[in-house]
């Protein structure tokens, strides 16, 4: 507990052992009524000063439609009716319940801390063969910053000296320690837990992961779901109406009596009834408890290594029917190379060195792998100096002059365009066609990897009642079939271009039934366009390009394509705990209040329909937290 939720506590204890020694002493029959009172408004005002504080100060900002305000007015009411005990206890167990809250919030509230956590409070730059601590918005990209044992990695970067085991659980929920060596990429967030790193920064700060990530977390609380704001929409305009329907319950059966029925008018039985009937009417199990549950719901999952920018998102993700997924880096580990050089009139290495002038400025994965391999053979880097007048075609691949030499390096559609009769290749893979003068001389066949779970994903998903799975790639056809039967995928859609990818969502989302959401799930920039275009985007975080992570809805921090299942079970979980809250809370008010306008249910009814629904309410949004064993 912190010091605010300990004081409440400690005035709660206070208020409760007043009352009952209050109630046991017979203070009216020794000294009279008017000692009563003022003896009861000792534990009255410790226990409610800040709600009569925030009720007075809404009345004087004209905004004293709040619980704070029906608090207020039906204690003070049942005070002025004698009725110490039952004001006093109205005010207690209102408290009780929101410590309550307060708990549910903080312990929520510390599973997104231990994210937020992350942050860095300094890097170490060394000055003049001495470590300076800097504020890491102050490091340059280019710079080298040392990573000791215990400290936190402040910015992205590459590895330049040393090794270490990294704790990467506050990134991922993974416990499990990452080990990086010289060359590896590094990203912030990370605790350096053995050695010490010499770091070469690749980003400013502002850009690197840990700052995307607080951004998300920071800016999630503003997206909120159609339940929320229902819910601060009914709360707007049902509390000056109960307030109003007490009123009339407090004046009009009176004058009923007085003038058509002539019986006495009960004044005080009324009112008492009109004051059972504001603390029954307090919306707060409902204005508490739901954005509550999303909040936790969010915990849960960061907690998880999933984040979820906003409520809406997780409540979309409940819907879920539909996944559709990327290939290269989402189901695969985008690792690639080369395992085969076939159909060439050429040499093996210097077909694969003028692929590799080629694709020598490109950052494209299949590109890199073939420069990978290219050096691993020749024992040096692609001289660019050679390479002039280089296009590359999206989605198809690159044209350069090497050498004098027009080389055309792609897949079919680049040698279709280039008007150059190709070979097939007879083994499953990525394919390379390498064209020179526009005459074929050979491809490259390219291999990566099926992610370790991404077998179990599509298992999983099918599990939990997704209806179709689709898989999307620009590799040719062969390649896609193989894989996609792989995983058990129900559609795979081969050979398409970024535009392509997109006009194919449109035709599934325009498929679909209504209250049915469709998610993405991609890693590379060309996936931007999809993942915004989709009903739910979710990015890989990890390894992901920063357009997917800024275009997605989700992000998986580890990129295990594993956690999509479980992040529509958090997403399921949390909204079946919402509607719960909802049918519960309503269904016993309702209940109550016509009991209370009746006569039936007294103060005490009032206040477990107030206090006692919140509690129970609150305590079933907590549960959202707890996400290990789905």
């Amino acid at each position: 507990m912190n010091k605010k939720q300990k004081k409440v506590l400690t005035r709660i204890i206070v208020t409760s052992i007043l009352i009952l020694v209050l109630e046991l002493i017979p203070i009216e029959n020794l000294l009279g009524g008017y000692l009563k009172f003022g003896l009861f408004m000792i534990p009255y005002l410790i226990i409610g000063y800040d709600i009569l504080k925030k009720a007075f100060k809404g009345i004087r900002n004209r905004q004293m439609f709040d619980e704070n305000f029906l608090m207020a007015v039906a204690t003070i009411g049942a005070i002025a009716l004698g009725e110490y005990v039952e004001g006093v206890a109205v005010m207690l167990f209102y408290q009780i319940g929101e410590l309550f809250q307060s708990y549910a919030v903080g312990k929520s509230r510390r599973n997104i801390s231990e994210l937020m956590d992350i942050r860095p409070d300094y890097a170490n730059v060394e000055v003049d063969g001495e470590i300076v601590r800097i504020d890491p918005d102050e490091v340059e990209t280019g710079t080298i910053i040392i990573v000791q044992t215990g400290e936190k990695v402040p910015i992205d970067g590459i590895v330049v000296e040393g090794n270490a085991a990294l704790n990467t659980s506050a990134l991922t929920g993974e416990s499990m320690p990452r080990n990086v060596e010289k060359g590896d990429e590094i990203i912030s967030g990370c605790i350096n837990m053995t050695g010490v790193l010499k770091i070469k920064t690749t980003r400013e700060f502002g850009e690197s992961t840990v700052s995307k990530i607080l951004d998300l977390v920071e800016s999630s609380s503003s997206k909120k779901s159609k339940s929320e704001n229902f819910i601060s929409r009914f709360a707007k305009y049902y509390t000056p109406v109960v307030c109003y329907l007490a009123l009339a319950l407090a004046i009009l059966p009176p004058i009923v009596r007085i003038t058509v029925m002539e019986l006495k008018p009960l004044w005080g039985e009324w009112i008492y009834r009109a004051l059972t009937f504001l603390v029954i009417s307090c919306p707060c199990a409902l204005v508490i408890s739901i954005p509550l549950s999303f909040f936790a719901g969010i915990g849960g999952a960061s907690h998880e290594g999933v984040l979820v920018k906003g409520s809406n998102y997780l409540e979309a993700l409940s819907m879920t029917k539909y996944v559709v997924f990327d290939k290269t880096g989402t189901m695969t580990q985008g690792v690639f190379e080369v395992s085969g050089i076939h159909h060439n009139k050429i040499e093996d290495e210097k077909l694969l060195e003028y692929a590799a002038l080629a694709e020598s400025f490109s950052s494209h994965p299949i590109g890199k792998s073939i420069q990978q391999s290219y050096e691993s053979m020749s024992k040096k880097r692609p001289d660019q100096r050679r390479v002039s007048d280089v296009r590359e075609l999206s989605g198809k691949g690159v044209i350069a002059t090497i050498d004098g030499i027009e080389v055309g390096a792609g897949n079919a559609k680049l040698m279709d365009e280039m008007k150059v009769k190709y070979k097939e290749c007879h083994e499953a893979g990525t394919i390379v066609h390498i064209a020179m003068n526009r005459e074929y001389a050979g491809h490259i066949l390219i291999t990566d990897v099926i992610k370790e779970n991404a077998k179990q994903t599509i298992d999983a998903l099918k599990k939990c009642g997704i209806k179709k799975t689709v898989m999307l790639t620009g590799d040719e056809k062969k390649t896609a079939i193989t894989i996609g039967r792989q995983l058990n995928i129900d559609e795979i859609f081969s050979e398409l271009l970024p535009e392509d990818k997109v006009a194919k969502v449109e035709e599934l989302l325009e498929k679909k039934e209504k209250n049915e959401k469709l998610v993405f799930v991609g890693d590379g920039i060309n996936d931007a366009p999809v993942l915004s275009r989709s009903d739910i985007g979710i990015a890989m975080g990890a390894l992901g390009s920063d357009a997917a992570i800024e275009a997605a809805d989700i992000v998986l921090m580890d990129d295990d394509p594993l956690k999509i299942s479980k992040a529509i079970k958090i997403a399921r979980k949390c909204i079946r705990i919402v509607y719960e809250n909802i049918y519960f809370a309503i269904g016993i008010k309702v209940l109550c209040l016509i009991l209370g306008a009746v006569g039936i249910a007294n103060m005490w009814a009032a206040i477990f329909a107030d206090v006692g629904v919140m509690v129970i309410a609150v305590l079933n949004a907590i549960r959202a937290l707890f996400v290990k064993k789905l």
